[in-house]
């Protein structure tokens, strides 16, 4: 699969804007508070007696140290007693979101963010899992997909077993960049052998898949100093790399305004690091999934893009077909039917909602038919790199080209650039394209507004 691109200076500045990672359409810079507890249940009285797999996303948003790049929702603690009253309202929520989804579906999918999940110990896991299980239909073993986010500096020698004894069989490790200089302007100081010790942990554990998760763009970044970070994770080949770009938004962020921003890499460099990512991360037998995903041939992510099966949803790429999506724990995000929803963002006020009806319903956005059109097209971009047009004016009875004529027409000039092609059959990005799929996407997109000076998205590039 040829990625290698190479980008002159007119070109990065052409598309140099800031748009949507599409983790969802509509993006979440969408989600309304008419969406509240009573459309959530309506929701999934109508999808109650559907046979379709649901996926669980738990928010377990402790950590006991402050990353100064990071824009998850969390809390900094090093009192690990702060999470008993959370997991108390957590396995509430549980017994609630379980009764009303039935036992009738079945969960194939589930993840645990952060946060820093491992924070919890091992006889919270027990128990978590415990309630997990007493309240949803867990698949067979074989076509589950439990993956967790794991913390290296913050993970015990028996948690590594635990979890993979409990059911989790994806793991994922966060590293970000093994320059002392650069760990130590982001304020995450982090070893090899404590790197090394979990992901060799796993694979003794038997887990299917081992991912290694990096960031380009940070302070004091160069093509050089990656390079060597590269060249230290692919001693051990794993499974899966995600190469995330750092979104320096210090004005929604607050704690990126500890970073000194003139020691973030400027955006040539930034564009260089991982064009050298690319590149050397295919040279070593990767696989380009998509804007920051790599995978070995072997493994289910690659094998999805090969078949067509690929998805995209709030965890980045999945291999699964798209399932309801349940969201536990304070700001965690859930999808069910067309519809997303968003719970509680502050712990006191996802405390307060649980106690108070079983449910933390805060916001999010019911999707029209237009919405699921425009769903469908960015999501069949992102995953597959190409649209089928008689798929979609089949399933939504629409003449594709006369509906989207405004935006055929502002593909033209990505079709000049050579990064998009179409004809009566199919629009799809070409090998020149595949670093902007997210300007391609944004052009199917109808809530961008272009002219809009406040910045609420990350760069493209």
């Amino acid at each position: 699969m040829n990625t290698m691109i190479n980008f002159d200076s007119a070109m990065i500045k052409k598309y140099d804007c800031h748009g949507p990672r599409y983790t969802s359409y509509p993006t979440a810079v969408e989600f309304n508070a008419e969406v509240s507890n009573d459309v959530y249940i309506d929701e999934l009285d109508t999808s109650r007696q559907s046979s379709k797999p649901l996926s669980l996303y738990f928010h377990i948003p402790f950590c006991q140290s402050l990353c100064f790049y990071c824009a998850c929702a969390k809390i900094i603690t090093k009192k690990h007693e702060r999470s008993i009253p959370y997991l108390e309202r957590v396995y509430k929520e549980i017994q609630h979101q379980g009764a009303l989804v039935g036992s009738r579906r079945v969960v194939e999918q589930l993840h645990f963010g952060g946060g820093t999940p491992t924070f919890l110990s091992d006889e919270q896991f027990k128990v978590l899992f415990d309630n997990i299980r007493e309240n949803f239909t867990l698949a067979p073993v074989e076509q589950r997909e439990f993956s967790i986010e794991i913390d290296p500096r913050a993970v015990r020698a028996s948690t590594i077993p635990l979890l993979r004894e409990l059911g989790f069989n994806r793991i994922s490790l966060g590293v970000q960049d093994f320059d002392a200089k650069v760990q130590k302007a982001v304020n995450r100081i982090q070893s090899v052998e404590q790197t090394f010790d979990v992901l060799d942990a796993a694979r003794a554990a038997g887990y299917k898949s081992v991912s290694v998760d990096l960031i380009y763009g940070l302070p004091c970044q160069t093509v050089a100093s990656f390079k060597k970070t590269l060249d230290i994770v692919l001693q051990k080949m794993p499974d899966r790399m995600s190469i995330y770009s750092y979104a320096h938004m210090p004005d929604k962020v607050r704690s990126q305004r500890t970073l000194n921003a003139d020691d973030l890499p400027d955006p040539a460099t930034k564009l260089a690091i991982f064009e050298m990512t690319v590149n050397y991360l295919q040279k070593a037998g990767y696989v380009y999934i998509g804007m920051d995903h790599f995978a070995l041939p072997t493994d289910e992510l690659a094998l999805a893009k090969q078949n067509g099966t690929l998805q995209r949803n709030f965890q980045g790429y999945s291999t699964h077909a798209d399932t309801d999506l349940i969201g536990i724990g304070m700001t965690s995000i859930g999808k069910v039917n067309d519809c997303f929803i968003q719970n509680q963002h502050t712990e006191e006020a996802y405390f307060d909602a649980i106690e108070d009806t079983g449910l933390a319903v805060r916001r999010g956005y019911k999707l029209s038919k237009d919405d699921c059109m425009r769903r469908d097209i960015i999501q069949a971009l992102m995953c597959q790199n190409k649209v089928i047009i008689a798929d979609v004016s089949s399933k939504y009875q629409i003449n594709f080209f006369d509906y989207f004529e405004k935006e055929m027409t502002n593909l033209l000039s990505m079709v000049e650039d050579k990064l998009v092609t179409f004809n009566d059959k199919e629009i799809k990005v070409t090998n020149a394209g595949q670093l902007l799929l997210r300007n391609v996407a944004m052009i199917f997109d109808a809530y961008i507004k272009p002219k809009n000076d406040k910045v609420i998205f990350s760069s493209t590039i």
